[in-house]
Protein backbone atom coordinates (compact mmCIF):
# COMPACT_ATOMS: atom_id res chain seq x y z
CA UNK A 1 0.00 0.00 0.00
CA UNK A 2 1.38 3.39 -0.97
CA UNK A 3 1.50 6.23 1.51
CA UNK A 4 -0.07 9.44 0.26
CA UNK A 5 2.30 12.37 0.33
CA UNK A 6 1.00 15.43 2.16
CA UNK A 7 1.02 18.67 0.14
CA UNK A 8 3.89 21.05 0.85
CA UNK A 9 3.09 24.10 2.98
CA UNK A 10 4.26 27.52 1.98
CA UNK A 11 6.67 28.97 4.49
CA UNK A 12 9.07 31.83 4.84
CA UNK A 13 12.78 31.62 5.55
CA UNK A 14 11.98 31.84 9.26
CA UNK A 15 9.73 28.79 9.07
CA UNK A 16 6.49 30.73 9.56
CA UNK A 17 3.54 29.91 7.31
CA UNK A 18 2.73 32.69 4.83
CA UNK A 19 -0.67 34.36 5.11
CA UNK A 20 -0.88 34.84 1.34
CA UNK A 21 -2.12 37.91 -0.48
CA UNK A 22 -3.93 40.74 1.28
CA UNK A 23 -7.48 41.61 0.30
CA UNK A 24 -6.18 44.73 -1.46
CA UNK A 25 -3.65 42.69 -3.46
CA UNK A 26 -6.34 40.16 -4.44
CA UNK A 27 -8.62 42.99 -5.57
CA UNK A 28 -5.80 44.51 -7.66
CA UNK A 29 -5.16 41.15 -9.35
CA UNK A 30 -8.88 40.76 -10.13
CA UNK A 31 -8.89 44.27 -11.60
CA UNK A 32 -5.90 43.38 -13.77
CA UNK A 33 -7.61 40.21 -15.03
CA UNK A 34 -10.67 42.29 -16.00
CA UNK A 35 -8.44 44.84 -17.72
CA UNK A 36 -6.62 42.13 -19.68
CA UNK A 37 -9.90 40.70 -20.93
CA UNK A 38 -11.12 44.17 -21.92
CA UNK A 39 -7.84 44.87 -23.74
CA UNK A 40 -8.13 41.61 -25.66
CA UNK A 41 -11.62 42.57 -26.85
CA UNK A 42 -10.83 46.20 -27.53
CA UNK A 43 -9.08 47.58 -30.55
CA UNK A 44 -6.62 49.52 -28.38
CA UNK A 45 -8.96 52.51 -28.34
CA UNK A 46 -7.12 55.42 -26.69
CA UNK A 47 -10.36 57.20 -25.82
CA UNK A 48 -11.72 54.12 -24.01
CA UNK A 49 -8.47 53.81 -22.05
CA UNK A 50 -8.64 57.43 -21.02
CA UNK A 51 -12.31 57.08 -20.01
CA UNK A 52 -11.42 54.10 -17.79
CA UNK A 53 -8.45 55.97 -16.28
CA UNK A 54 -10.52 59.09 -15.56
CA UNK A 55 -13.26 56.96 -13.99
CA UNK A 56 -10.71 55.38 -11.65
CA UNK A 57 -9.34 58.80 -10.73
CA UNK A 58 -12.88 60.03 -9.97
CA UNK A 59 -13.34 57.12 -7.51
CA UNK A 60 -10.25 58.08 -5.50
CA UNK A 61 -10.47 59.97 -2.22
CA UNK A 62 -8.53 63.21 -1.77
CA UNK A 63 -5.63 63.95 -1.94
CA UNK A 64 -5.06 60.96 -4.29
CA UNK A 65 -7.70 62.22 -6.74
CA UNK A 66 -6.10 65.66 -7.15
CA UNK A 67 -2.60 64.24 -7.51
CA UNK A 68 -3.70 61.58 -10.03
CA UNK A 69 -5.59 64.18 -12.07
CA UNK A 70 -2.60 66.50 -12.18
CA UNK A 71 -0.21 63.65 -13.01
CA UNK A 72 -2.53 62.68 -15.87
CA UNK A 73 -2.24 66.20 -17.27
CA UNK A 74 1.55 66.22 -16.83
CA UNK A 75 2.05 62.85 -18.53
CA UNK A 76 -0.22 63.78 -21.44
CA UNK A 77 1.69 67.04 -21.97
CA UNK A 78 5.16 65.51 -21.54
CA UNK A 79 4.56 62.34 -23.57
CA UNK A 80 1.44 62.58 -25.76
CA UNK A 81 2.33 59.29 -27.46
CA UNK A 82 1.75 57.32 -24.25
CA UNK A 83 -1.73 55.79 -24.07
CA UNK A 84 -3.70 56.23 -20.85
CA UNK A 85 -5.15 53.04 -19.39
CA UNK A 86 -5.77 51.32 -16.09
CA UNK A 87 -3.34 48.77 -14.73
CA UNK A 88 -4.26 46.76 -11.63
CA UNK A 89 -7.04 49.33 -11.22
CA UNK A 90 -4.63 52.26 -11.18
CA UNK A 91 -3.86 55.04 -13.69
CA UNK A 92 -1.08 54.01 -16.06
CA UNK A 93 0.45 55.01 -19.39
CA UNK A 94 1.57 52.55 -22.05
CA UNK A 95 3.92 52.81 -25.01
CA UNK A 96 3.03 51.87 -28.61
CA UNK A 97 3.59 48.17 -27.82
CA UNK A 98 1.00 48.35 -25.03
CA UNK A 99 3.62 48.01 -22.26
CA UNK A 100 3.11 50.17 -19.19
CA UNK A 101 5.88 52.75 -18.89
CA UNK A 102 4.64 54.70 -15.85
CA UNK A 103 1.84 54.51 -13.31
CA UNK A 104 0.29 56.18 -10.26
CA UNK A 105 -0.50 54.18 -7.13
CA UNK A 106 -2.92 56.00 -4.83
CA UNK A 107 -2.13 55.86 -1.11
CA UNK A 108 -5.66 54.70 -0.31
CA UNK A 109 -5.45 51.65 -2.59
CA UNK A 110 -3.10 49.74 -0.30
CA UNK A 111 -3.68 51.85 2.82
CA UNK A 112 -0.25 53.45 2.63
CA UNK A 113 0.79 56.82 4.04
CA UNK A 114 1.85 58.12 0.62
CA UNK A 115 0.97 57.70 -3.05
CA UNK A 116 3.65 56.70 -5.56
CA UNK A 117 4.52 57.54 -9.13
CA UNK A 118 6.57 54.77 -10.68
CA UNK A 119 8.15 53.46 -13.85
CA UNK A 120 8.43 49.96 -15.28
CA UNK A 121 11.35 48.33 -17.09
CA UNK A 122 10.36 49.82 -20.47
CA UNK A 123 11.10 53.31 -19.16
CA UNK A 124 14.50 54.61 -20.27
CA UNK A 125 15.66 55.89 -16.89
CA UNK A 126 18.87 53.87 -16.65
CA UNK A 127 21.71 55.69 -14.90
CA UNK A 128 24.74 53.50 -14.25
CA UNK A 129 24.17 50.37 -12.19
CA UNK A 130 21.37 51.69 -9.99
CA UNK A 131 18.51 54.20 -10.37
CA UNK A 132 15.17 54.94 -8.71
CA UNK A 133 11.99 53.66 -10.33
CA UNK A 134 9.37 54.94 -7.91
CA UNK A 135 8.78 58.18 -6.00
CA UNK A 136 6.67 58.74 -2.90
CA UNK A 137 4.18 61.60 -3.16
CA UNK A 138 2.35 63.37 -0.37
CA UNK A 139 1.46 66.41 -2.48
CA UNK A 140 2.55 68.05 -5.71
CA UNK A 141 4.37 71.37 -5.79
CA UNK A 142 5.40 73.12 -9.05
CA UNK A 143 8.98 71.83 -8.71
CA UNK A 144 7.67 68.26 -8.29
CA UNK A 145 5.51 68.64 -11.39
CA UNK A 146 8.53 69.78 -13.42
CA UNK A 147 10.55 66.82 -12.17
CA UNK A 148 7.78 64.36 -13.07
CA UNK A 149 7.49 65.88 -16.56
CA UNK A 150 11.28 65.58 -17.06
CA UNK A 151 11.26 61.96 -15.87
CA UNK A 152 8.39 61.06 -18.20
CA UNK A 153 10.13 62.71 -21.15
CA UNK A 154 13.33 60.79 -20.34
CA UNK A 155 11.37 57.54 -19.88
CA UNK A 156 10.04 57.70 -23.45
CA UNK A 157 13.23 59.01 -25.08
Amino acid sequence: MQDKQKPARKSTATGKTSAGFTDEEKAAMKERAKESKAEARATKDRAAGERDLLAKIAEMPEPDRSMAGRIHEIVQEAAPDLSPKTWYGMPAYANGEGKVVCFFTPAAKFKERYATFGFNADAHLDEGNMWPTSWALTRLEPADEKRIAALVRKAVS
